[in-house]
């Protein structure tokens, strides 16, 4: 049962939230994410993806058993004895190791905490449907124009409140972005804009002191010049993301979200993917091992100067 603390919290966070897309968040020059009901396969290929552009599809998955099953009570039937890891948003150390868990809880325990309270805590790089066989067979591959990688997908949870730092995917895939349970905001940014983000040197992120909720233009004044787009996502709904996009993500309230890939058709891409994968993720390995905090140090200072540098920013 939630408490009266919990229910005012709740109330004040989607206050914020109203406030949040009404005044902050217009600040970092936005667009409305297009949002379509239904949509042809010959439609989306050429308005959305030949483009790039993105766009919300409201009722692809209604035709999916996951439409009626994923929520949270499911989840915790299906899954709750499960081991699950939790990362919060601290900031990246060089003692941590590689994609870390912060903490590990009984999935049961995690949704509990949830929805008792808002919580930081996500799970992520977990392949929850292999653990649980069973909620294979409630989604199925959207037949709308992609050639899609199939694989099996993961799912990502978080708690009210929790973020995912602004990042971009180390593949450069299209991505289907699926949510359930609940309403996540996404904003996401076209990779043409990386001269704006404040790219960490070696590394996929944006410096992860940028609150992108308020953003600070005093000491991150490149972020006015970016141009990107912004939606809410409800239960079931599915966000394309092109090629490259940056994206940032916040569960405004809990729930789980599942990601559909297609591999880029931009040679570009298919270039920087594959230096990403088989040279830049080693060769940082190996400078956090051998320099330690000082690398991490140094790339986030780097990320400032070359930003402005290239800028012109003084």
């Amino acid at each position: 049962m939630k408490t009266p603390s919990y229910l005012y919290y709740h109330f004040v966070n989607l206050l914020s939230v109203f406030i949040l897309n009404r005044f902050q968040m217009s600040s970092l020059n936005l667009k409305t994410i297009d949002r379509v009901a239904t949509i042809s396969k010959k439609d989306f290929i050429q308005q959305y993806v030949k483009p790039q552009i993105p766009v919300v599809i409201e009722r692809l998955t209604e035709d999916w058993p996951a439409y009626e099953k994923w929520h949270l009570n499911y989840i915790k039937e299906v899954a709750g004895e499960k081991i699950v890891p939790l990362y919060d948003d601290r900031p990246v150390r060089a003692e941590d190791g590689f994609n870390e868990a912060h903490a590990k809880m009984k999935m049961s325990d995690y949704i509990d905490l949830m929805e008792r309270e808002p919580t930081n805590y996500r799970i992520f790089l977990y392949n929850l449907m292999k653990e649980v066989p069973a909620i294979q067979n409630d989604y199925k591959w959207p037949d709308i124009g992609l050639r899609l990688v199939k694989q099996m997908p993961m799912l990502f949870f978080g708690g009210e409140n929790s973020k995912v730092f602004m990042h971009f995917d180390i593949d450069y895939s299209n991505i289907l972005h699926f949510h359930f349970h609940g309403e996540k905001q996404c904003v996401i940014f076209p990779p043409d804009q990386t001269p704006f983000m404040y790219k960490i040197p070696h590394s996929l992120i944006s410096r992860e002191d940028i609150d992108f909720d308020h953003p600070d233009f005093e000491k991150f004044p490149a972020l006015k010049q970016a141009q990107g787009y912004i939606c809410n996502l409800k239960h079931g709904e599915m966000l394309y993301m092109p090629e490259g996009y940056w994206h940032y993500m916040k569960y405004l309230t809990p729930g789980f979200s599942m990601s559909l890939r297609s591999f880029p058709k931009n040679p570009k891409f298919l270039i920087k993917a594959a230096y990403n994968l088989l040279i830049m993720r080693h060769y940082d390995n190996y400078k956090r091992k051998t320099k330690g905090q000082a690398w991490i140090d140094e790339k986030n200072e780097r990320a400032i100067t070359e930003t402005h540098k290239n800028l012109g920013i003084l």
